[in-house]
């Protein structure tokens, strides 16, 4: 059993401590369900709950989030633009952001997607060596 104040009360019984806390106003909480015999702690548990939500929302604030930017493409696109567009991506990876790339079809060019497949395969080449694809 551990006071309010962080000093050892010894070991006694669960009736005597929820008294000793209940003298106190104060709750009975279990620290360590599975030691041998249970240790408990009395702790003021409006309290405890309050400055347990502020850690958890300073570390959810400090957690990086993971943005899905996108790299939009046509299919006549130049070799030269898909080298920009390629840096650009490894940029975007580089910043820890996942990349989707996109292949925009126009009119009849979605007849031709053996050649749209061909150019995505040569785009992934040049960012194979900095990141690894999750869907095709």
């Amino acid at each position: 059993m551990i006071g309010d104040e962080g000093e050892q009360l010894g070991i006694m019984s669960t009736d005597k401590a929820l008294q000793t806390a209940k003298e106190k106003d104060l709750d009975l909480c279990e620290v360590s369900p599975n030691s041998n015999p249970p240790v408990c702690k009395i702790i003021d548990y409006g309290k405890h709950q309050y400055h347990q939500k502020k850690v958890d929302k300073k570390h959810k604030k400090m957690q990086k989030k993971t943005e899905v930017k996108g790299v939009r493409m046509g299919f006549k696109t130049g070799d030269h633009d898909m080298e920009v567009k390629a840096k650009q991506a490894k940029k975007f990876l580089g910043a820890g952001n996942n990349v989707k790339v996109s292949l925009i079809f126009r009119g009849r060019e979605a007849m031709y997607k053996n050649l749209a497949r061909e150019k995505m395969l040569k785009f992934q080449e040049s960012l194979s060596e900095i990141c690894s694809i999750e869907t095709p």
